[in-house]
């Protein structure tokens, strides 16, 4: 759902897809081919979220901030299960862990990786290219040209799915039984198995 807050409307890209169980408000600006995703809670009520082209915010991810800041996610960071970005400025090509925590002032480097159940606290940061793990946060290495090419090719598959989801997805009544005839998966994504062999 999208909605207006004291005169603020979330301004969303058409090439975008903000799923209907995904809640975005008030002063939110959403660019091209992102993605967010069922259970987000992109929350610009005390200050501004910009989610710049290529992003995705995954399933039960929140965004939020303490007045007067603007959080700002730039090109094709990804944001997985259940991490929270709270006031935070997190680099292009970014690769946020499952329930990681991201605090008020962190700087995420272009290119960085952070593990998942990650704690980077308050005012943390962080160059480019660097590995970030554990509770609280510690780099832990550099970020390699494979590691990044992997992350790349991950959100790659994201940055599609907002055409596909804006093309196929529809509400449906559920099927009784299985058919006799029915792929495990779609053709689309042989590929992305055949890469890790």
């Amino acid at each position: 759902m999208i909605y207006e807050f004291e005169g603020y409307k979330p301004v969303v890209d058409e090439t975008a897809f903000v799923h209907p169980q995904a809640a975005v408000t008030g002063n939110v600006v959403i660019g091209k081919n992102v993605y967010i995703a069922p259970g987000a809670a992109i929350r610009g009520d005390w200050g501004k979220i910009v989610i710049k082209d290529g992003c995705n915010v995954q399933e039960n991810c929140t965004i939020h901030m303490f007045p007067g800041v603007t959080v700002v996610l730039e090109e094709s960071a990804h944001i997985g299960h259940g991490a929270i970005i709270h006031g935070a400025h997190i680099g292009r090509n970014c690769l946020v862990g499952m329930n990681a925590v991201i605090m008020d002032n962190v700087e995420l480097g272009t290119e960085c990786i952070v593990g998942a159940l990650t704690f980077v606290k308050e005012g943390m940061k962080i160059p480019k290219r660097k590995l970030v793990v554990g509770n609280p946060a510690r780099i832990a290495k550099d970020v390699s040209d494979e590691m990044i090419q992997w992350k790349t090719e991950g959100t790659k598959l994201y940055q599609k799915l907002p055409g596909q989801l804006n093309d196929t997805l529809k509400e449906c009544e559920p099927l009784r039984e299985e058919p006799e005839v029915r792929p495990s998966q779609s053709k689309k994504y042989e590929t992305w198995e055949k890469r890790k062999k």
